[in-house]
């Protein structure tokens, strides 16, 4: 008998909500799913192409460009990133998946650097 891993309320409320989301939003190649995941520690986005299961392109506050600050900076350059390497792949509008996650701090600050940088969603 296998034991299931305890998950709290939050979490199982999360996973509910996305599914709901995930019903209504689907990702093309020339329209693809701006997916954000957020940890404790940092923020993680991705483009991705639904219809052929492939991510496009992707960001997170590991990288190389992104210079150490407060979160909402950090999910702001991570923002600026993935649209500056989007428009690179001719990439100019997408979806925007919250993934569950409020629209607001982390995921809004993210969103924000992609529209300054030039991504429409």
């Amino acid at each position: 008998m296998k034991m299931k891993k305890a998950t709290s309320i939050r979490v199982k409320r999360r996973r509910k909500i996305r599914l709901g989301i995930r019903k209504k939003i689907k990702g093309t190649a020339d329209m693809p799913r701006f997916s954000v995941y957020k940890s404790n520690k940092g923020v993680y986005a991705q483009l991705i192409d639904d219809v052929n299961a492939n991510t496009l392109v992707s960001a997170s506050y590991r990288d190389k460009d992104i210079n150490p600050g407060t979160k909402s900076e950090v999910a702001k350059q991570v923002g600026e990133l993935i649209a500056k390497r989007a428009m690179d792949k001719n990439i100019e509008a997408v979806v925007f998946d919250r993934s569950g996650y409020k629209y607001h701090g982390i995921v809004k600050s993210l969103a924000d650097g992609a529209r300054e940088a030039g991504l429409k969603f």
